[in-house]
């Protein structure tokens, strides 16, 4: 049952199709085709294929690029801040 929802062409399954027919549609989407999963009717959730590339995390990547002022963390005075004395 081929449908569209969206401006993205694919397929809606009922709930109790797709937990039928899981491998069928991982390889539909696998080929690029969207899978819009249903209940009542009404779309609820959608398999698509992964974004082409996934950034990886690269934990302390700006260690030695940031410099921070001595006393940058000390406590502001509200009353000199608000007059614009900070």
């Amino acid at each position: 049952m081929a449908g569209i929802y969206g401006y993205n062409p694919g397929m809606d399954v009922p709930i109790a199709e797709a937990k039928n027919r899981l491998p069928e549609l991982i390889r539909a989407v696998e080929q690029g085709e969207n899978v819009v999963i249903t209940r009542h009717g009404k779309p609820v959730a959608q398999i698509a294929p992964p974004p082409p590339e996934r950034r990886r995390i690269q934990w302390g990547a700006m260690r030695g690029r940031i410099k921070l002022p001595p006393g940058w963390d000390e406590p502001v005075d509200l009353d000199g801040f608000l007059a614009g004395g900070i």
